[in-house]
């Protein structure tokens, strides 16, 4: 029969058919309509050979569908069984994160109390941890900018009991000074001969004091001095015309000290086996000198907050009025 009959036989059936579909699909729909009427059953509609509306399609979909609804029930599955997270733990403070020692070292400190200059200093053996003898220190913070220049506090000071540490000085000076240095109690003293040292990156020294007209040649050398604070300086009392005093005063126990960007001064005032006497008279004569040091441009208050402490031990709040009464 011809495709053009077929289509009208399908049509006077009602159903839905083109040109494009082949006349295997229009015989098919035809044959289905004649056995829905005689199971008197309503007639399937006919569908596309290709697309969405076809028989293949509608299977795939039907296909893909199943498969998203099994990963979905899958997903449902795994997070209904999945357990609730743990909740996080908050960090542990820095006393909690510290050594059995520290801690230990803490509990000989009262919280919040600020101690008067000899009952903090009898703590510090107490507190002192190192299996060595511990620096005794002083951290003192200003009320003063750093950026201003008159601000900038800077100074040296020779403690009355010494600083407990030995100091190797060093004297670049010309030929007719060297005999002097070395008399004073220089460990190094010389000219050309101690450049050459520095030129091979010698450096067996803590302080080097220098004269005025030498400080020229030392010039090339300030990248490598400057960083390790071995620099002559005037400020700091090594850039000087008297050799004699300038050695035995940094062997007598000569200390600087300057602001941080903080505006906050650190400095070493003795060891923990001075004794209370030693170390008290150490730190009255080095917060006397800070407080002398005062620029006129700074109102109020110069001291803010001090704090005393020992080489990896925990440090004590000072109490400031008594400082301020020195």
């Amino acid at each position: 029969m011809a495709k053009a009959d077929l289509i009208k036989q399908a049509q006077d059936l009602g159903l839905e058919v083109t040109t494009k579909m082949t006349i295997a699909d229009i015989q098919s729909a035809i044959d289905g309509a004649d056995n829905a009427v005689e199971a008197n059953e309503e007639a399937p509609v006919a569908t596309a050979k290709a697309g969405k509306r076809s028989v293949k399609g509608l299977a795939e979909a039907e296909e893909k569908q199943a498969k998203i609804e099994k990963q979905h029930d899958a997903k449902s599955e795994e997070e209904a069984d999945e357990k609730p997270k743990a909740p996080v733990k908050p960090a542990r403070s820095k006393l909690e994160r510290r050594g059995k020692k520290y801690k230990e070292a803490m509990k000989a400190i009262e919280k919040d109390k600020e101690y008067a200059l000899k009952p903090a200093i009898d703590l510090l053996p107490k507190i002192s941890t190192a299996k060595f003898d511990a620096t005794a220190e002083l951290h003192v913070r200003l009320n003063v900018d750093p950026k201003q220049a008159d601000q900038n506090i800077r100074d040296t000071i020779v403690l009355p009991a010494g600083t407990g540490k030995e100091v190797r000085v060093a004297v670049f000076a010309e030929s007719d000074d060297i005999a002097e240095a070395k008399k004073a109690g220089a460990d190094v003293a010389g000219a050309e001969d101690f450049l050459a040292q520095l030129d091979k990156g010698v450096i067996n020294f803590d302080v080097l004091i220098a004269k005025p007209q030498v400080m020229a040649k030392l010039g090339k050398y300030a990248r490598v001095l400057g960083p390790k604070g071995l620099m002559p300086n005037p400020k700091s009392g090594t850039v000087t015309t008297d050799i004699t005093k300038a050695v035995k005063e940094a062997k007598a126990g000569r200390v600087e000290y300057r602001v941080d960007e903080a505006g906050i001064i650190h400095v070493a005032f003795g060891k923990v086996s001075f004794g209370t006497e030693k170390l008290l008279q150490n730190a009255k004569a080095l917060l006397t000198n800070v407080k002398g040091s005062k620029p006129s441009s700074v109102k109020g208050n110069f001291i803010a907050t001090a704090y005393m402490s020992v080489t990896m031990g925990p440090s004590i709040k000072i109490d400031v009025s008594e400082i301020n009464s020195l």
